[in-house]
């Protein structure tokens, strides 16, 4: 038995592998990139409650046998105190934070949704965003961004003209990009929108993985978003009620990097950087 967890800028997730290849997924809410994009800091209260959450992901691994890993994206590797994170880490649990650059993220993404096959991978996430192409077997474009739904929602909040500004400004680095096969989305902005499609009233991964989502489809979701307050979010069939906050920025940030990337469509995956992780880290 593994124990993976991910440390995000919104979640923490744990992925339990057995032996036999079986597993499955958790995760817990706890904002730790909240407020990074103004103070370029973690702040102390989500510093403790996101190692928290670690430290029980761990201790519910370990009890079950399991061998606990831990590695941190975007949050803890842009912040000026993202060492005292880990300590914390560390002094709860035991575990050494293994921070992954955004190339690495990038590539993890990659490894989990594609395994070996051509195509890419769009991650949004909380505070940074990864586009990686594979084309006849080699990597042919790889870029991370600093923008995701957190940071997002820190700078604009929910007005759509700064969202629309601040992500134009961002993602001038994916001009001219056109992906040669199929683009899978990952990440917690993609994968509430496949809920929000399939009006999920739970999380299903079986359902999700593989489902298509067009442009037009991820342009009437955000005008929909935008349209409703948060609390009118929270209670859609098949949204999370944590990211109905930062849900409509992110679905923004999809919908135009879709559009700058000439994407009719990207398909749903449920697998995504923590099987990666297994993967390019030799633990499966």
């Amino acid at each position: 038995m593994k124990a993976i967890i991910d440390i995000g800028s919104n979640s923490v997730r744990l992925l339990l592998v057995r032996a036999d290849g079986t597993f499955y997924k958790r995760i817990n809410t706890t904002r730790l990139g909240e407020g990074l994009a103004a103070a370029g800091r973690l702040r102390p209260e989500a510093i403790e409650r996101t190692a928290q959450a670690v430290a029980g992901f761990a201790a519910e691994g370990r009890a079950l046998g399991g061998e606990a890993y831990a590695f941190a994206t975007a949050a803890v590797r842009s912040s000026e105190n993202g060492r005292a994170f880990c300590a914390r880490v560390k002094e709860l649990c035991g575990l050494d934070v293994d921070v992954v650059s955004g190339a690495e993220e990038a590539m993890l993404g990659l490894f989990g949704a594609l395994g070996d096959a051509d195509g890419g991978i769009l991650d949004i996430g909380g505070a940074s965003t990864e586009l990686c192409l594979r084309e006849g077997g080699g990597i042919v474009f790889s870029r991370s961004l600093d923008i995701g739904a957190v940071r997002l929602f820190d700078v604009c909040g929910d007005r759509r003209e700064a969202l629309e500004a601040a992500i134009d400004a961002a993602i001038g680095p994916f001009e001219g990009v056109r992906p040669a096969g199929r683009v899978y989305a990952i990440g917690g902005t993609a994968s509430t929108l496949a809920c929000l499609k399939l009006r999920l009233g739970s999380y299903d991964g079986a359902r999700i993985q593989d489902l298509p989502m067009t442009l037009e489809e991820i342009r009437a979701l955000a005008d929909e978003l935008f349209f409703r307050t948060v609390e009118e979010r929270r209670r859609m069939e098949g949204m999370d009620p944590r990211r109905a906050d930062i849900i409509a920025g992110g679905t923004l940030l999809l919908e135009k990097i879709m559009e700058k990337l000439s994407l009719a469509e990207v398909f749903a995956s449920d697998r995504d950087n923590l099987e990666g992780y297994c993967i390019l880290r030799g633990l499966v």
